[in-house]
């Protein structure tokens, strides 16, 4: 039976993978979209991530595409599905700027709540730290959305160990919720901006951790193993960093571990960040069915020490 971890102190539940919402509406259409959420309902997942600024990059988009596919997943399906969903990356076109104001957190959990057509966010991110909005205001501005029912928890992407102790620092004094979760870029090519004082601090609290980028962006797939493999994808240009670094020694170990365990690179991937103190699921996401289905055997992948030795090694 596949295993349910706890996200930290909060209510929330899920096995050891949480799906990716990026590509809903964007590189995955409606359908495609309807399809790999479906087949991770089937298999047992309880938590997508998406956030407000999805996909706002693309040409003609405007934000909301990935949250107004997921809402209308979980109206047509009648499903239940815990969405995560995130704030501050969107431009706030309000009477400050400021993308983690009072104003523009509230405007967006409302705008995030109508496109998802739910009642309340299971969680709720500030998507990066707002160095020029007081700390003070928007631990505020987040507890008054829980107080009103609209958000269950809490939590912060991209935060620094400092903003993240001196954020939750603040909520704790005013009896306020705080941030019971951190989604960090973390994976074994990307691990010093994690490890060390934020992971401990991540540990000692008790906040769960849901890392993204757990593939690197595709190249511990081993998708890339030479600059002839940079043109399979507009993600191609991206591995030149990890093929000049530690990339070939990370996959040359992870190739003794698929051949120990008959496990593809993606599941040795996800299963080893799940494997690491303070990790409770990576988040990955998946443009058709056929490649969540080869995502999906990660949730149940248990490595040796041996091998969780082996990996970090090659990536240290």
């Amino acid at each position: 039976m596949t295993e349910s971890r706890r996200l930290g102190a909060s209510h929330l539940h899920t096995p050891k993978l949480c799906l990716g919402g990026n590509v809903f509406g964007w590189t995955a259409d409606k359908a495609t979209s309807f399809a790999v959420l479906d087949a991770f309902a089937d298999a047992g997942g309880t938590l997508v991530d998406t956030a407000d600024v999805y996909s706002a990059w693309v040409p003609g988009h405007k934000g909301g595409e990935s949250e107004t596919v997921i809402g209308e997943w979980l109206k047509s399906s009648g499903r239940k599905m815990g969405v995560a969903t995130k704030v501050g990356m969107l431009p706030w076109t309000g009477d400050d700027g400021t993308t983690l104001s009072p104003a523009a957190i509230a405007a967006a959990c409302d705008a995030s709540l109508r496109r998802l057509g739910v009642e309340q966010i299971a969680l709720y991110y500030a998507h990066r730290d707002d160095e020029v909005t007081p700390q003070e205001a928007y631990m505020e501005a987040f507890a008054k959305l829980v107080a009103a029912g609209k958000v269950a928890t809490l939590g912060a992407s991209n935060f620094h160990a400092a903003r993240l102790k001196s954020a939750n620092d603040i909520a704790r004094k005013a009896g306020a919720p705080h941030f019971q979760a951190l989604q960090p870029e973390y994976n074994l090519l990307s691990r010093h901006a994690f490890e060390g004082e934020l992971q401990d601090y991540c540990v000692e609290h008790n906040i769960g951790v849901l890392p993204y980028y757990g593939l690197a962006s595709g190249y511990l797939t081993g998708k890339y193993r030479s600059a002839d493999d940079f043109g399979k994808s507009v993600r191609g240009g991206r591995m030149q960093a990890y093929l000049d670094g530690k990339g070939p020694s990370v996959l040359a170990a992870m190739d003794e571990v698929v051949a120990e365990t008959g496990a593809t690179l993606a599941q040795i991937a996800l299963a080893w960040l799940a494997a690491q103190p303070g990790v409770t699921a990576p988040i990955a996401s998946a443009t058709s069915v056929r490649q969540l289905e080869e995502l999906l055997p990660a949730m149940d992948l248990a490595l040796t020490p041996a091998q969780l030795e082996k990996l970090d090694a090659a990536g240290a």
